[in-house]
């Protein structure tokens, strides 16, 4: 989505120079590509053979737009999804903790557009009183 969000001059952006930027397969490419366009975040600039382009200003497309064009939803543990039953979900102690952390790093995804993705401005760390040294990966 950068890559596309980068070209500026309305001609589009093409799969295979983008493959080659990011160095990836042209057929990985062709299923990332894919869910893009069904979640109507691209289409072809001018129709088949054509460059890429955005369908909305990258500061209206947020990365919880672009998780959602390959998954449903953020669900960070199995319990919390709405299609499994857990037979202790009523006395679960720990639901509320996976659920909090859950919204916290949806509103995360919500929080940060593609245009905040190109200009690198993300969560300040220090202000949420995170130590870098902590951050383990």
């Amino acid at each position: 989505m950068a890559e596309i969000a980068s070209e500026t001059t309305g001609k589009g952006v093409y799969q295979k120079d983008i493959a080659k930027r990011q160095s990836i397969s042209l057929k990985y490419l062709d299923s990332i590509i894919h869910g893009l366009k069904s979640a109507n975040l691209i289409v072809n600039s001018k129709g088949k053979k054509s460059g890429y382009i955005l369908t909305r200003d990258p500061k209206d497309i947020t990365m919880l737009d672009i998780h959602e064009a390959f998954e449903n939803g953020i669900c960070i543990i199995e319990c919390l999804s709405p299609y499994v039953k857990c037979n202790r979900d009523a006395t679960c102690n720990a639901k509320t903790f996976w659920n909090d952390l859950n919204t916290i790093i949806t509103g995360y995804f919500q929080s940060i557009t593609l245009q905040d993705i190109l200009e690198k401005k993300f969560i300040d760390l220090d202000a949420v009183h995170i130590p870098r040294e902590a951050l383990k990966c």
